[in-house]
């Protein structure tokens, strides 16, 4: 079974379930699956490009979720969350700071990088070996941090 034909079930149960923002979140993503779809000229999607969509939406919810909150629009910020959570459930296991520290310092040492300017070398590797399991902002935050 495809990640997109899991989504179609799921939208299903949400509806018997009357749970809001479960279909609200799996809707979300239901359209943009189709919307890719439909840019390709395909009628099934990859699960992989399905991943790295359902991933580009919880960046978005976690984003706007900081911003209602900065706006003090708790309410809204709830919903975001609740939604992301939802979502977060068809993305692999993220891996944690110290995970990722150990693969970063492991890309540096075997690159030779020594400076701020092997940076871009340093990134190029690890996003390639650490797409989808981890954040590319704190990829990146970690290794300004070995090589400072």
């Amino acid at each position: 079974m495809t990640l997109q034909e899991k989504i179609n079930i799921d939208i299903r149960e949400a509806m018997k379930e009357k749970n809001a923002d479960k279909l609200a979140a799996l809707r979300s993503v239901k359209s943009a699956i189709m919307l890719e779809a439909t840019k390709e000229g395909i009628s099934q999607v990859s699960d992989v490009i399905s991943l790295k969509l359902i991933a580009k939406l919880v960046k978005q919810r976690k984003d706007s979720a900081i911003i209602y909150e900065n706006q003090d629009r708790h309410d809204l910020a709830v919903d975001e969350i609740n939604q992301m959570k939802f979502l977060e459930f068809y993305l692999p296991t993220q891996m944690n700071d110290d995970e990722i520290k150990i693969v970063v310092k492991e890309v540096i040492r075997k690159s030779g990088a020594n400076s701020m300017k092997d940076m871009g070398k340093c990134m190029g590797i690890l996003i390639g070996k650490l797409d989808g399991v981890a954040d590319s902002a704190t990829i990146s935050k970690l290794v300004k941090d070995e090589l400072s």
